[in-house]
């Protein structure tokens, strides 16, 4: 989909059409979860201080996230794709693999049924995609990437090696901002360049990732979509409007995470073996812990327990740190709650409160529980970009 969350902004908000929009917190320590089109020339970009995005383009509007209206709109596009083929591995919210070799003889070849799946998007969503068609994975990806917005971009048989050849090494999944000056320095500019390198030189410099790196940029990716693979992660993140300079005030802010996170597990219907932990601190260092659990958890106690437990090896101590950002995500995810247990211990009861808060969210739009250690001191915070593959919103405070 293209610049998803601020093009359904846009769409229930008419007046916002045509205007650069900029999805997240309002405070200007917050980060850009998505910008739209016509903010995007001047600079604005996802993942960018808020601040920065409404230095570069001032007369920005800065709307907050709506989890409900992505999830929504992200169940009518998903049913588009399936009305094709019942082979769709969905890699986002907004954004899916899609295999239609057998779909050919009912809507015809790649091209004319990712046209059909645009149309049937556009006039039934009032969004925009944009599409590769490829024999691959990899190529798909690079070819739906292209044209945004509203692109197409077709890479029949034979082609892909030709077609990759050209496009910058950024273009390669995994080379970012920290990877591409080192492999640049080497030599490697293109994706023709890794290509052409041998196995032993790549994996010299990139470990044993280079033999993958070399097979992908040849075209050859041999990995099936999986249908039946759900969310790598589910995670909520926070950009703070103040430093937080105590492990209280850290552990507070875990807690309310946790607490949202153990709330998507149950709406989903996950259960977390891993929880990770990220720290970005004021000099916008940012690092991450992680902890394995003996059991699948998804309530809130659970979670914050395993995070907390994580920060002595942050080496936060009172007085000498001071964080912007705290988030978590659970991982290793399977389906289902923890499994029953004999007797009725904490986790147990956990669930069970989870249940009992969701129910209540459900029947109040838009309020929620608070513990009660959340309240002890006020909190001034602001809801960001969160999780592998969803986006939290700001929610009112419900007593």
């Amino acid at each position: 989909m293209d610049a998803f969350f601020a093009s359904v902004h846009q769409r229930e908000d008419p007046k916002l059409r045509g205007k650069p929009v900029l999805v997240g917190g309002r405070s200007r320590r917050s980060v850009v979860t998505a910008a739209s089109y016509e903010a995007r020339p001047y600079g604005c970009r996802s993942a960018m201080p808020m601040g920065e995005a409404l230095r570069l383009c001032p007369h920005a509007v800065v709307v907050e996230p709506s989890r409900r209206l992505y999830e929504d709109a992200s169940r009518a596009v998903f049913e588009v794709f399936r009305r094709y083929t019942p082979l769709v591995q969905g890699l986002s919210i907004d954004e899916a693999f899609l295999d239609v070799g057998a779909s050919q003889s009912l809507f015809g070849d790649g091209a004319t049924i990712a046209r059909r799946i645009k149309d049937d998007i556009r006039n039934e969503t009032d969004l925009v995609a944009s599409a590769g068609v490829a024999p691959c994975k990899f190529v798909a990806k690079v070819a739906s990437d292209l044209e945004k917005p509203d692109g197409l971009v077709v890479v029949h048989d034979g082609e892909a090696r030709d077609f990759l050849a050209p496009l910058p090494i950024e273009r390669m999944w995994g080379i970012g901002p920290k990877t591409a000056p080192h492999l640049r320095a080497l030599g490697y500019e293109t994706l023709g360049d890794l290509a052409r390198a041998s196995a032993a030189d790549l994996e010299r410099h990139l470990g044993v990732w280079g033999t993958q790196v070399r097979l992908l940029a040849r075209g050859e990716d041999s990995r099936e979509v999986e249908p039946h693979v759900g969310a790598k992660t589910i995670g909520a993140e926070e950009t703070f409007d103040h430093d937080l300079t105590t492990r209280e005030e850290v552990s507070r802010a875990l807690l309310d995470q946790s607490g949202r996170v153990a709330q998507r597990l149950l709406a989903e219907g996950y259960s977390a073996r891993v929880v990770v932990v990220k720290v970005k601190h004021a000099d916008f260092t940012l690092r991450s812990r992680q902890v394995l659990l003996a059991e699948p958890v998804c309530d809130t106690l659970s979670i914050h327990r395993a995070a907390a437990a994580t920060l002595d090896r942050f080496g936060l101590h009172d007085g000498r740190f001071r964080v912007r950002l705290t988030g978590i995500a659970a991982a290793q995810l399977s389906e289902g709650p923890p499994p029953k247990l004999l007797f009725r211990d904490a986790r147990e009861r956990g669930h069970k409160l989870e249940e009992v808060a969701a129910a209540i969210a459900g029947k109040f739009e838009g309020a929620s529980l608070q513990r009660a250690t959340q309240l002890e001191k006020p909190q001034n915070r602001t809801a960001n970009a969160s999780g592998s593959t969803h986006r939290l919103s700001t929610r009112e405070r419900g007593r």
